[in-house]
């Protein structure tokens, strides 16, 4: 499959299954099933696999623009395909040199396999590069216990990548990524999830206990995975879906005033010009979007370029365009609904942006903004610009 024919047929998912859907996902806090079985039947959950295990080998671009296109759709259906495309992506990028992972990768892509992230845990305040929970070995297999504060899609997904500690006499920053298989876990919910927005993602905490061999145990550290996968994976396709977001509504927006101008033929209406604005900003964010896509694969395109991806340049650039993609959309979105108005507060109006607007609203508290200021703050005081 070409990367052009994975963004028609995600755009087509979009459009005819997750849009029809988005509404009831939202209203009833339950997981977009309908979404999932189309991209299962079209063959896009093993796309961010490397060819040679059978998936399209898409680059940063092409999953950018996946994630954009499904999110206009429904945002929801678009962040969980972000969170699975970044589980693929650590597996692939990190996993390669195992015999067990390889034949896992294969696997995701013959069974359209859907994957889910536990970083989160009871106790370390959010810092998911600190962990409580440690894997336990007991011979050629291990137990792992976690009291997790968010999983997202759990009880949809096939399989969960953890992190935990390497053993139980490993300081919390001494970490690993453990593939947790459905059929050797338990699931026991802890909490609910009634939230604003994101509501299709399904994420309560659960208390999981898990068992498995080895071999499902990822080569390398977190440490790794995180600074050179999961970090530019997660700001980039986080932001592509806050671009669909900020897209429908702006399109949204667009019909009302064209539905103005059919009134008064000859007449740009006057919320044309705030229009016109709007139109500027999503431009920018979506050209912010595409800019870091791009230089992130150019950046792997070079010889040592994960090496790039441990630096603290890098690590800024990440930081930056998470902050300013997730305060932009709320804006625009925003701005689109004082265009349309009372139309588009109204929940059962055609050019609603309620769902747009409460989900937008998710984005400055994945990963706290005040959290990546932080440790922007710390890092500047060192970094120095070329």
């Amino acid at each position: 499959m070409t990367h052009s024919e994975v963004i028609t047929q995600t755009r087509a998912v979009a459009r005819e299954v997750a849009a029809r859907h988005a509404s009831d996902v939202d209203a009833r806090a339950r997981f977009p099933r309908e979404t999932f079985d189309a991209l299962r039947q079209a063959k896009l959950l093993g796309v961010a696999a490397p060819r040679e295990v059978g998936g399209a080998g898409a680059d940063m671009r092409t999953l950018a623009q996946m994630c954009t296109a499904l999110a206009q759709g429904c945002g929801a259906s678009g962040m969980v395909l972000a969170m699975h495309h970044i589980q693929v992506a650590c597996i692939a990028r990190h996993g390669m040199g195992s015999p067990w992972f390889r034949r896992y990768l294969a696997e995701v892509v013959e069974r359209q396999l859907l994957l889910a992230s536990v970083t989160s845990e009871v106790g370390v305040w959010g810092d998911t590069r600190s962990s409580i929970c440690a894997l336990l070995r007991e011979g050629d297999r291990f137990r792992l216990d976690k009291d997790a504060t968010t999983v997202s899609y759990a009880e949809a997904a096939d399989d969960l990548l953890a992190t935990c500690r390497r053993g139980p006499d490993a300081p919390p920053g001494d970490q690993i990524l453990v593939l947790l298989r459905k059929g050797d876990l338990t699931l026991d919910r802890t909490t609910d999830w009634d939230t604003l927005g994101m509501r299709g993602t399904c994420s309560p905490g659960y208390k999981i206990a898990a068992t498995g061999p080895v071999e499902q145990v990822l080569p390398g550290s977190f440490a790794d995975a995180s600074a050179q996968t999961m970090v530019s994976y997660s700001h980039i396709l986080w932001s592509a879906v806050w671009l669909g977001i900020a897209s429908d509504a702006v399109a949204r927006a667009s019909a009302f005033v064209r539905v103005e101008a059919r009134k008064t033929p000859g007449v740009v209406p006057p919320r044309a010009h705030r229009l016109a604005e709007v139109a500027v900003m999503l431009h920018s964010l979506r050209n912010t979007v595409a800019a870091q896509s791009d230089e992130f694969d150019a950046v792997m395109a070079r010889d040592g370029g994960m090496d790039e991806f441990l630096t603290i340049a890098w690590a800024l650039k990440m930081n930056n365009m998470k902050v300013v993609a997730s305060e932009a959309a709320p804006r625009i979105v925003h701005e689109a609904l004082q265009i349309i108005g009372i139309s588009g507060y109204k929940n059962d109006s055609k050019f609603s942006v309620g769902r747009n607007y409460r989900d937008a609203l998710s984005a400055s508290l994945m990963i706290s903004n005040d959290r990546i200021f932080a440790k922007n703050a710390s890092m500047l005081l060192v970094h120095k610009d070329d």
